[in-house]
Protein backbone atom coordinates (compact mmCIF):
# COMPACT_ATOMS: atom_id res chain seq x y z
CA UNK A 1 0.00 0.00 0.00
CA UNK A 2 2.90 2.42 0.54
CA UNK A 3 3.75 2.96 -3.33
CA UNK A 4 -0.49 3.57 -3.84
CA UNK A 5 -0.62 6.73 -1.08
CA UNK A 6 3.07 8.07 -0.72
CA UNK A 7 1.91 10.71 -3.57
CA UNK A 8 -1.24 11.94 -0.80
CA UNK A 9 0.31 15.39 0.27
CA UNK A 10 1.59 15.94 -3.35
CA UNK A 11 -2.04 15.19 -4.76
CA UNK A 12 -3.43 17.74 -2.00
CA UNK A 13 -0.62 20.65 -2.47
CA UNK A 14 -1.90 20.52 -6.53
CA UNK A 15 -5.47 20.76 -5.48
CA UNK A 16 -4.14 23.52 -3.35
CA UNK A 17 -2.04 25.45 -5.66
CA UNK A 18 -4.93 25.60 -8.27
CA UNK A 19 -7.09 27.47 -5.60
CA UNK A 20 -3.98 29.67 -5.75
CA UNK A 21 -3.53 29.80 -9.18
CA UNK A 22 -6.58 29.13 -11.20
CA UNK A 23 -9.01 31.02 -9.02
CA UNK A 24 -7.87 33.59 -6.78
CA UNK A 25 -5.22 35.27 -8.83
CA UNK A 26 -6.95 35.38 -12.04
CA UNK A 27 -10.25 37.11 -10.26
CA UNK A 28 -8.07 39.78 -8.40
CA UNK A 29 -6.48 40.29 -12.10
CA UNK A 30 -9.52 40.58 -13.28
CA UNK A 31 -10.94 43.06 -10.88
CA UNK A 32 -7.27 45.18 -11.29
CA UNK A 33 -7.70 44.96 -15.36
CA UNK A 34 -11.25 46.42 -14.82
CA UNK A 35 -9.87 48.92 -12.74
CA UNK A 36 -7.22 49.67 -14.55
CA UNK A 37 -9.38 49.41 -17.91
CA UNK A 38 -6.96 47.27 -19.41
CA UNK A 39 -9.15 46.12 -22.28
CA UNK A 40 -6.74 43.54 -23.71
CA UNK A 41 -5.91 41.91 -20.17
CA UNK A 42 -10.04 41.68 -19.42
CA UNK A 43 -10.46 40.16 -23.04
CA UNK A 44 -7.73 37.43 -22.36
CA UNK A 45 -9.01 36.58 -18.64
CA UNK A 46 -12.60 36.42 -19.37
CA UNK A 47 -11.82 34.10 -22.15
CA UNK A 48 -9.30 32.50 -19.63
CA UNK A 49 -12.13 32.24 -17.21
CA UNK A 50 -14.54 30.44 -19.95
CA UNK A 51 -11.81 27.99 -20.75
CA UNK A 52 -10.88 27.09 -16.73
CA UNK A 53 -14.49 26.48 -16.02
CA UNK A 54 -13.75 22.76 -17.39
CA UNK A 55 -11.84 22.24 -13.80
CA UNK A 56 -14.88 23.01 -12.05
CA UNK A 57 -16.64 21.02 -14.37
CA UNK A 58 -13.86 18.26 -13.28
CA UNK A 59 -14.68 18.68 -9.41
CA UNK A 60 -18.50 17.82 -10.21
CA UNK A 61 -17.58 14.56 -12.24
CA UNK A 62 -14.89 13.86 -9.46
CA UNK A 63 -17.41 14.06 -6.69
CA UNK A 64 -18.86 10.63 -7.53
CA UNK A 65 -16.19 9.21 -9.11
CA UNK A 66 -16.78 9.56 -12.50
CA UNK A 67 -14.31 8.48 -15.04
CA UNK A 68 -14.48 11.20 -17.34
CA UNK A 69 -13.31 13.62 -14.23
CA UNK A 70 -9.84 11.88 -14.88
CA UNK A 71 -9.91 13.03 -18.60
CA UNK A 72 -11.30 16.44 -18.24
CA UNK A 73 -8.41 17.72 -15.27
CA UNK A 74 -6.17 16.67 -18.19
CA UNK A 75 -7.40 18.64 -20.98
CA UNK A 76 -8.29 21.23 -18.92
CA UNK A 77 -4.46 21.67 -17.92
CA UNK A 78 -3.91 21.53 -21.97
CA UNK A 79 -6.16 23.99 -22.80
CA UNK A 80 -5.82 26.76 -20.28
CA UNK A 81 -2.30 27.29 -21.71
CA UNK A 82 -3.05 27.76 -25.31
CA UNK A 83 -6.25 30.06 -24.53
CA UNK A 84 -3.78 32.05 -22.51
CA UNK A 85 -1.30 32.40 -25.38
CA UNK A 86 -3.20 31.85 -28.67
CA UNK A 87 -4.41 35.15 -29.41
CA UNK A 88 -2.10 37.14 -31.71
CA UNK A 89 -3.83 40.65 -31.30
CA UNK A 90 -3.83 40.44 -27.35
CA UNK A 91 -0.40 39.06 -27.16
CA UNK A 92 0.67 42.26 -29.63
CA UNK A 93 -1.14 44.48 -27.61
CA UNK A 94 0.37 43.82 -24.13
CA UNK A 95 3.91 43.53 -25.23
CA UNK A 96 3.32 47.35 -26.55
CA UNK A 97 1.89 48.45 -23.00
CA UNK A 98 4.26 50.22 -20.69
CA UNK A 99 5.37 47.92 -17.97
CA UNK A 100 3.34 48.60 -14.94
CA UNK A 101 2.52 46.87 -12.19
CA UNK A 102 -0.30 45.14 -13.56
CA UNK A 103 1.03 43.76 -16.61
CA UNK A 104 3.95 42.54 -14.71
CA UNK A 105 1.58 40.47 -12.66
CA UNK A 106 -0.60 39.42 -15.27
CA UNK A 107 3.03 38.10 -17.33
CA UNK A 108 3.86 36.65 -14.19
CA UNK A 109 1.35 34.50 -13.72
CA UNK A 110 0.66 33.78 -17.12
CA UNK A 111 4.33 32.21 -17.43
CA UNK A 112 3.41 30.69 -13.84
CA UNK A 113 -0.07 28.96 -14.96
CA UNK A 114 1.60 27.96 -18.25
CA UNK A 115 4.24 26.16 -16.14
CA UNK A 116 1.83 24.51 -13.91
CA UNK A 117 -0.54 23.21 -16.63
CA UNK A 118 1.81 21.94 -18.11
CA UNK A 119 3.82 20.16 -15.22
CA UNK A 120 0.27 18.91 -13.95
CA UNK A 121 -1.15 17.90 -17.63
CA UNK A 122 2.52 15.66 -17.37
CA UNK A 123 1.50 14.32 -14.08
CA UNK A 124 -1.90 13.07 -15.07
CA UNK A 125 -0.62 11.11 -17.93
CA UNK A 126 0.20 8.27 -16.05
CA UNK A 127 -3.65 8.42 -14.16
CA UNK A 128 -5.17 7.65 -17.49
CA UNK A 129 -5.77 4.50 -16.66
CA UNK A 130 -8.58 5.67 -13.86
CA UNK A 131 -10.34 6.99 -16.48
CA UNK A 132 -10.44 3.64 -18.48
CA UNK A 133 -10.07 0.44 -15.93
CA UNK A 134 -12.80 0.43 -13.13
CA UNK A 135 -10.38 -2.15 -11.17
CA UNK A 136 -7.33 0.91 -11.03
CA UNK A 137 -10.54 3.51 -10.40
CA UNK A 138 -11.26 1.71 -7.03
CA UNK A 139 -7.66 1.25 -6.10
CA UNK A 140 -6.01 3.86 -3.90
CA UNK A 141 -3.98 4.97 -6.72
CA UNK A 142 -6.56 6.79 -8.36
CA UNK A 143 -9.27 7.02 -5.29
CA UNK A 144 -6.29 9.75 -3.52
CA UNK A 145 -7.36 12.11 -6.48
CA UNK A 146 -11.39 11.94 -5.41
CA UNK A 147 -10.44 13.02 -1.54
CA UNK A 148 -10.61 17.12 -2.40
CA UNK A 149 -13.84 16.90 -4.58
CA UNK A 150 -15.41 15.07 -1.68
CA UNK A 151 -14.31 17.42 0.61
CA UNK A 152 -15.55 20.28 -1.52
CA UNK A 153 -18.89 18.20 -1.60
CA UNK A 154 -18.79 18.40 2.20
CA UNK A 155 -18.28 22.10 2.44
CA UNK A 156 -20.46 23.47 -0.03
CA UNK A 157 -22.81 20.92 -1.11
CA UNK A 158 -23.85 18.48 2.23
CA UNK A 159 -26.73 18.14 0.98
CA UNK A 160 -26.82 16.94 -2.09
CA UNK A 161 -26.27 13.19 -3.47
CA UNK A 162 -22.81 13.13 -5.21
CA UNK A 163 -24.70 11.44 -8.43
CA UNK A 164 -27.05 14.73 -8.87
CA UNK A 165 -23.70 16.58 -8.74
CA UNK A 166 -22.01 14.22 -10.92
CA UNK A 167 -25.05 15.05 -13.76
CA UNK A 168 -24.69 18.64 -13.38
CA UNK A 169 -20.89 17.62 -14.02
CA UNK A 170 -21.68 15.79 -17.30
CA UNK A 171 -24.49 19.00 -18.08
CA UNK A 172 -21.61 21.61 -17.95
CA UNK A 173 -19.14 19.05 -20.02
CA UNK A 174 -21.78 19.05 -22.61
CA UNK A 175 -22.33 22.37 -22.98
CA UNK A 176 -18.57 22.80 -22.40
CA UNK A 177 -17.72 20.67 -25.81
CA UNK A 178 -20.41 22.16 -27.78
CA UNK A 179 -19.13 25.71 -27.12
CA UNK A 180 -15.55 24.16 -27.86
CA UNK A 181 -16.98 22.63 -31.30
CA UNK A 182 -18.06 25.93 -32.23
CA UNK A 183 -15.17 27.61 -31.72
CA UNK A 184 -13.30 25.49 -33.53
CA UNK A 185 -15.81 25.09 -36.44
CA UNK A 186 -16.82 28.85 -36.67
CA UNK A 187 -14.98 31.33 -35.07
CA UNK A 188 -11.62 29.94 -35.32
CA UNK A 189 -12.29 29.72 -39.53
CA UNK A 190 -14.17 33.52 -39.50
CA UNK A 191 -11.76 35.02 -37.11
CA UNK A 192 -8.79 33.38 -36.73
CA UNK A 193 -6.48 34.17 -33.63
CA UNK A 194 -8.52 37.65 -32.70
CA UNK A 195 -9.48 37.55 -29.62
CA UNK A 196 -10.82 41.47 -29.43
CA UNK A 197 -14.02 40.86 -31.13
CA UNK A 198 -17.71 41.40 -29.98
CA UNK A 199 -19.33 37.75 -30.17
Amino acid sequence: MEAEVWYRPLVWTDYRLAVIFTVLIPLILLLWAFIQKAQSLQRLLIIYWRVSSLLMITVYLMIPGWPLGYLSGFFARVLIPISLWFWADVNEDIADQPQRPLKFTFTAWRWAMTVYCIIGALINLPFFACAFSEEARGGAYCQVWLEAPQLYQQWFHANSAPGFLGVLGMIGLIVYVASLGYFLIVRLVKEGRTAMVEE
